[in-house]
């Protein structure tokens, strides 16, 4: 995610570390560090264990010497404080107080019950990339656009920050702060989980450099959190103390003392951004490694609903506190087979931090079964496979781990569930928490789907699927990604969702009743022109599709930008049509939607749909806002009839049955109902003139008939009612009338009752006389090509649709007079092409109405 441009402020993303037994000091000396706490397990190589027998400056040295791997480097580290205090919180020098940076790959945790178990006077640190250090407001990227896999948790911190390392030397160091201040200026991948931070937190550069994170969950900061030039930002179940800043995307959900919602609305001289949800829906926090006693256990906690503010219990009401000696504990040189075997055993799986290289994808067969990677552990399926099967289970919790798509094409990287799933625990979710995703940047990956979702009820707490845009093998047609993430499971909740960059549509979701609050997305760089960027004839891709078939969901606070870099593309105009791709729905709805022109050439023609400004190359950025989408349905749904025959023959009947075909239209889906009624002297005389819903053909057999059609939507608008009248006498080949009885089990069309003596009244059933009568020589609305005008107007309380007896007309729902299926596009949903064919004369409306038609 660098980008070329951002806004600049004046005024993250936590780290992963681990550690060898030696360190590198400030000055670049060598010193042996004292020996970790003893543990019984054996967690490998790259975790380092301190507790308060370390000296700070042993600390800051170890921390600082894992703090400078390379962006794509495949080591990888986890440091943990065991519980207790670290530095001095008197008036510190630079050897006092834990002061360190934090860098890629690089895990700092506590292993307290609580975060306030470990409390760090000091800080661990984040600042953006310099490269002007004589002017550094004048380099304003990447900044911390690079920022990315890095992490703390569980930790308190009474901060106290200090410059390290080179910093202290430069004219304008980048590390200084307010005094009770902690900068963590980050970018994606890199959350903060169960931070206590007594003081202030800072999102962004000292000198505003641009920054695109960022994930707070379970966290508390005393003070204010200032996130400056952060473009976006993600905080879930937390406490704050204030909120100062956002540029486009600021989103907040359960957060104790979170800003109300402003987010389209005037703010100074811009608009707001902020966008506030009481109660988190669905949550589940991170399990996590902790010490109880001298005994190492990993805490799991419980999914929680409609929850505000931070939860630190590792009591039974919280979560389940599991025996180490239930994991299998991978380490370098484990295969798929040996971790598969492990699973297939019971074991539950915690992943060192390694590189593992798999021939095979880790099967997950147990429902429950947790695994949890330290360090960024990550996966890499070498063969083409995917690196992780989720069975069809539930329960399910996969955390704290990256995978890397292998130069080898894989179809899935990570599968929740097979595409048949059933399985669903709606109080027990399987969940993913901090799953990374990367196609491409160490090498020239390639995957179609990163992660696709098949198991109901799925929650995704932080997830980032990136198709590289730097590194080794990026190019359009070299590290190659579809879809970042699929989901068919229906009940499926995303909180904290990034995905990026994916040749087509970066998310597509399937399953009914999802819900995603928070979502960010760059679309591709790279597409070399507008012909390789297409969706059929529609313009790009849009970032989030909700399919057509989808009939209830609900997104809140999603950004999508456009960078189509002029110098992968050679200056060709590039465009997507819309951010967001959904059936126009009252049922599908989205709240605080934006589209940002980041640079480059061509834009964003709309934000969803057919609504929302464009957003193009111009000066600066541009940005477009749509608060709510859709909007109030208050339009009624389009109807018209047509007959085939059209009109009568020369003496006034119809001498065939007639077949009426509908076609009611709408800009809302689902389709409209289309009813429809009899009327005539006996049918009002019986009170027998209700509305019946269609559900299937049916032709107008013989008899007189007055027929009255219409259409209700979803928000109960109602059409103007189209009517149709006439008389049908069928011939039998001997030339007598069509002989009339009861409909065989067999019949697919019923047939007209026995008739009545002629000049009778017909009934709905369309009881048919013998001649026609004066005055029915020609229908009363003779439909002219499918637009016939309405003759009657709806009446009151008829509104509803009702429930029809069998034997009553089905609706073949199509979406426009072309047959196409429901779709969306600029240009409206139409949402339905109803062809109803009625048989009035043959209709057994009921066996009382046909009896009563007889005796009338």
């Amino acid at each position: 995610m660098s980008r070329r441009l951002l806004r600049r402020f004046s005024g993250g993303h936590p780290a992963t570390a681990t550690t060898a037994i030696i360190a590198l000091a400030a000055a670049g000396t060598i010193l042996a560090a004292p020996p970790a706490q003893a543990a019984s397990p054996d967690f490998g190589p790259n975790v380092t264990i301190f507790d308060e027998n370390w000296s700070t400056e042993d600390i800051n040295a170890a921390l600082q010497a894992a703090s400078h791997e390379d962006e794509f480097s495949l080591k990888r580290h986890q440091f943990f404080f065991a519980p207790g205090t670290y530095g001095s919180a008197g008036d510190p020098g630079p050897r006092d107080i834990i002061n360190s940076d934090l860098g890629y790959y690089q895990s700092v945790s506590g292993l307290g019950a609580s975060p306030d178990d470990v409390r760090i006077n000091g800080a661990i640190h984040v600042e953006p990339v310099v490269t002007c250090p004589g002017s550094p407001w004048d380099c304003q990227q990447p900044g911390s656009l690079t920022r990315f896999w890095r992490s703390m948790s569980n930790l308190s911190f009474n901060p106290i920050q200090e410059p390290v390392g080179e910093d202290i030397t430069r004219p304008f160091p980048a590390g200084v702060t307010d005094p009770g201040s902690m900068r963590f200026a980050v970018s994606q991948a890199a959350p903060l989980r169960r931070i206590h931070v007594e003081g202030d937190l800072t999102v962004f550069g000292r000198f505003g450099e641009y920054a695109s994170g960022g994930y707070l969950a379970d966290s508390k900061i005393d003070g204010t959190v200032f996130t400056g030039s952060q473009q976006q930002w993600f905080t879930r179940n937390s406490s704050v103390g204030a909120w100062d800043g956002g540029v486009w995307n600021n989103v907040m959900s359960g957060v104790t003392n979170a800003p109300a919602t402003n987010f389209g609305t005037p703010k100074g001289a811009g608009v707001g951004v902020d966008t506030t949800i009481d109660k988190t829906p669905i949550s589940r926090e991170i399990p996590f490694l902790y010490l109880d006693g001298d005994e190492y256990r990993v805490f799991v906690p419980k999914a929680h609903t409609n929850t505000t503010g931070v939860n630190w219990s590792v009591g039974a009401d919280a979560g389940d506190s599991l025996n180490i000696d239930t994991f299998y504990i991978a380490k370098k040189g484990d295969t798929a087979a040996s971790i598969n075997s492990a699973l297939a055993a019971g074991k539950n799986l915690l992943l060192t931090p390694e590189v593992y290289f798999l021939d095979a994808p880790l099967k997950v067969t147990r429902a429950n079964t947790v695994v949890l990677g330290l360090g960024y552990a990550s996966l890499v399926p070498r063969d083409g496979t995917a690196a992780i099967e989720i069975g069809d289970v539930a329960g399910v919790k996969l955390a704290g781990i990256t995978v890397d798509a292998h130069t080898k094409n894989s179809d899935v990287l990570v599968q929740v569930g097979p595409r048949d799933a059933t399985a669903a625990d709606a109080a027990n979710p399987t969940t993913l928490s901090d799953v990374f995703i990367r196609v491409g940047g160490p090498w020239a990956g390639n995957a179609t789907t990163s992660i696709e979702v098949n198991s109901p009820n799925t929650l995704l707490d932080h997830i980032w699927a990136w198709r590289a845009d730097h590194g080794d093998g990026v190019d359009w047609h070299t590290n190659v990604g579809d879809h970042g993430v699929i989901v068919n499971g229906d009940n499926v909740t995303a909180t904290g969702l990034f995905v990026e960059h994916y040749g087509k549509n970066q998310v597509i979701w399937n399953g009914n009743n999802g819900r995603t609050i928070f979502y960010q997305s760059e679309l591709p760089y790279d597409p070399p022109t507008q012909a390789d960027y297409m969706d059929g004839d529609r313009k790009g891709f849009s970032s989030y599709r909700v399919a057509d078939s989808v009939t209830s969901h609900l997104a809140q606070g999603l950004g999508v930008y456009s960078f189509f870099d002029d110098t992968r593309n050679n200056g060709n105009e590039i465009f997507a049509e819309s951010s967001i791709e959904a059936p126009r729905n009252p049922n599908v709805r989205f709240e605080s939607l934006t589209s940002v022109y980041l640079n480059g050439t061509g834009g964003i023609n709309h934000v969803i749909n057919d609504q929302g400004s464009i957003v193009k190359a111009g000066p600066g950025f541009q940005t477009a806002q749509i608060v709510s989408y859709p909007p109030a349905d208050t339009t009624a749904p389009r109807l018209s009839v047509s007959a085939n025959p059209s009109r009568p023959g020369p003496d006034g009947f119809y001498t065939s049955k007639v077949t009426l075909t509908v076609t009611a239209t709408d800009d809302f889906l689902p389709a409209p109902t289309v009813q429809y009624r009899f009327l005539n002297d006996t049918a009002r005389a019986a009170g027998e003139t209700e509305w019946l819903t269609a559900q299937g053909p049916i032709v107008l057999g013989n008899g007189s008939h007055s027929v009255e059609i219409r259409a209700v939507d979803g928000s109960g608008n109602v059409s103007d009612v189209v009517s149709w009248s006439g008389l049908v006498r069928v011939p039998t080949d001997d030339g007598g009338e069509l002989p009339t009885s009861s409909p065989s089990p067999s019949s697919s069309v019923p047939t007209s009752p026995t008739p009545t003596p002629s000049n009778s009244v017909p009934t709905d059933g369309g009881t048919p006389t013998t001649e026609p009568t004066s005055g029915t020589s020609e229908p009363t609305v003779e439909p002219t090509s499918g637009t016939t005008e309405p003759t009657v107007e709806p009446t009151s309380g008829t509104t509803g649709p009702t429930d029809s007896p069998s034997g009553s007309p089905t609706v073949i729902a199509t979406d426009d007079p072309d047959g196409e299926l429901p779709g969306t596009g600029s240009n409206g949903v139409p949402a339905l092409l109803a062809a109803l064919m009625l048989l009035a004369a043959g209709l057994a409306v009921g066996a009382a109405r046909r009896a009563r038609a007889l005796r009338s």
